[in-house]
C-alpha cells in the first residue's frame, strides 16, 4: 500500500486519544497510564497515532510536504505497536501501526532520510546486518566450540538462529551460547545455517526501508528451502516477528519458536528440570515482537467499502490484530518453573506493555526517545520491588541495561542458573 491508500482510514480517526492510553479498564493509576512513549517525551499531538494521522491525510491531500521536523517525527516512532491495539479497544477500521510505518516509508522515499538510517541501512547492504560496525565474517564466532550442525550439510531438529543483536554484542553472546547448550542438553540437534546467516531484516521493514526488507527476507527464505528448514528456534524477538509475521507474506511455511515456548515444551515432556534454587525476586517485560505483534500472520486479500455508503467493512473481514495472542505465557510459565524464582507483575503487561524504547530503530535514529522509554520502563519494574528485571529480548535487555537503576537479565540465564 502506499500513503495514499491510507487517506480513508487518515479521514476516519475519530481523534479518541484512545492511542495515547493503556485502555482505561486496565489502568491502576495515572503514574503507568500512558502507553506512547513518543507523545509522552515530545509533548505533541503529532508524535500519536492520532496526530500522526492529520499530518499523513493533509501530505496525501497536498496540503503539507515533509519538512526536516515532520521527517524527524516519522522516525520518532518506536513501531511497538501501543498505539494499535488500544485503538482496536474501539474501533475495528483503523490500523495505526501500519500507517505509523508506512508514513515512515512515504518519507524516505521523497528522499527524507537521516544519518543515522543510511549507516544501519549501508551496514545491512554490506555486511548483511543492521548493526553498523559488525562484519559478516565474524557473524558465529559467538558459537565457537560448540558442535553446532550446520543445516545445509546435515539435518538438524532445529535451525538455531541467534540473531544480530546476540551474534555480534559481547556482553549478549554468553546468553546465546547458554541458549544452545540448554536445548543440547535436552537432546536436541541444534542446526544454524553457518556462514550463510544473515540478518532478518526486520529493523529495516520497522524503519520504513520495505525494499531492503523484502530482498533480505526472500534472500533468507531461499536459503531456509535449500537447507530443508522445517523449524526455526530464536531466542530474539525481533527475529520471531519477522519470521513469524512479515516472512509468511512472501511465501515462507517455515515453522517458527520463540526458545521461551520451545522451553515451555521440553519442560512439559519432562526432557529439561531444574535442580537449583534461585530465591529471587523478579518482574517480567513483554517484548513488543513478542507480545503483542507476535501473533501469527493471517492472509487476507479483500477490498474496502461502504453499507449504504456509510457503514465502513472489508469485503471478505480482514484480520484483525489485536495483541491478545502474543506470546504470553510461555515465558511466564517457564519463569514459575524454576524453583525459588517469584514473579510479580508491573501494572503495564501482556499486549499493554510499555515498550523497551529499542523499536523502530529509535536506539540509533532517536537516542533521546530510546532512553527515556527505556528509564520509564525501569521505574515501573522498580515500583514493583522486584530484584530483578527480566525479559526475553536482546534489544530490550541491551536498553534496560543502559538505562541502568536495576538488574536486567534474559530469562535464558536464570534458566542456565537453576539447571
Amino acid at each position: 500500500m502506499a500513503l495514499s491508500d491510507y487517506l480513508p482510514m487518515q479521514e476516519r480517526c475519530s481523534n479518541c486519544s484512545f492511542c495515547k492510553w493503556v485502555p482505561f479498564d486496565k489502568i491502576n493509576g495515572v503514574r503507568f497510564a500512558d502507553n506512547c512513549p513518543s507523545v509522552v517525551l515530545n509533548g505533541y499531538n503529532t508524535y500519536a497515532a492520532r496526530g500522526r494521522f492529520h499530518m499523513g491525510g493533509a501530505i496525501v491531500r497536498g496540503e503539507l510536504e515533509y519538512t526536516d521536523t515532520m521527517a524527524d517525527i516519522t522516525r520518532q516512532c518506536l513501531a511497538c505497536g501501543a498505539c494499535d491495539v488500544a485503538c482496536k479497544i474501539c474501533r475495528y477500521n483503523l490500523e495505526p501501526l501500519e500507517h505509523n510505518i508506512e508514513l515512515k516509508h512515504d518519507a524516505i522515499v521523497k528522499g527524507k532520510t537521516s544519518p543515522e538510517q543510511l549507516k544501519v541501512m549501508e551496514a545491512l547492504k554490506t555486511e548483511q546486518t543492521m548493526i553498523p560496525g559488525a562484519k559478516k565474517a565474524s557473524r558465529m564466532d559467538w558459537a565457537e566450540g560448540l558442535g553446532l550442525i550446520d543445516v545445509f550439510e546435515a539435518p538438524a531438529d532445529v535451525l538455531f538462529f541467534a540473531g544480530c543483536k546476540y551474534s555480534y554484542d559481547a556482553s549478549l553472546q554468553e546468553t546465546a551460547r547458554k541458549a544452545v547448550k540448554i536445548l543440547q542438553g535436552a537432546g536436541v540437534k541444534v542446526g544454524t545455517l553457518g556462514r550463510g546467516e544473515a540478518c532478518c531484516g526486520g529493523r529495516a521493514y520497522q524503519m520504513g526501508f520495505f525494499e531492503e526488507f523484502e530482498e533480505r527476507a526472500k534472500a533468507n527464505i531461499r536459503g531456509y528451502e535449500k537447507a530443508g528448514v522445517k523449524l526455526i528456534v530464536t531466542p530474539c524477538s525481533d527475529c520471531y516477528h519477522a519470521f513469524k509475521r512479515l516472512y509468511p507474506k512472501f511465501g515462507s511455511e517455515v515453522k517458527v519458536l520463540h526458545i521461551l515456548e520451545f522451553l515451555e515444551q521440553l519442560i512439559g515432556e519432562g526432557k529439561l528440570s531444574f535442580t537449583k534454587e534461585l530465591d529471587l525476586t523478579v518482574t517480567y517485560h513483554d517484548p513488543c515482537h513478542l507480545g503483542r505483534q507476535g501473533e501469527p500472520y493471517v492472509a487476507w486479500e479483500g477490498v474496502e467499502k461502504k453499507i449504504r455508503n456509510q457503514i465502513h467493512t472489508w469485503d471478505p473481514p480482514r484480520p484483525r490484530y489485536i495483541g491478545a495472542y502474543g506470546i504470553y505465557d510461555a515465558p511466564r510459565n517457564v519463569l514459575k518453573a524454576i524453583p525459588g524464582v517469584k514473579l510479580v507483575e508491573m501494572e503495564r503487561i501482556r499486549e499493554y506493555s510499555w515498550c523497551c524504547g529499542a523499536g523502530g530503530g529509535c536506539s540509533e535514529v532517536a537516542p533521546e526517545l530510546s532512553s527515556f522509554a527505556a528509564k520509564e520502563r525501569v521505574e515501573e519494574a522498580k515500583y514493583t520491588g522486584a530484584q530483578v528485571l527480566v525479559t526475553a529480548c536482546p534489544w530490550c535487555r541491551a536498553n534496560f541495561e543502559n538505562a541502568g537503576g536495576i538488574e536486567v537479565k534474559d530469562i535464558l540465564d536464570l534458566v542456565c542458573e537453576a539447571l
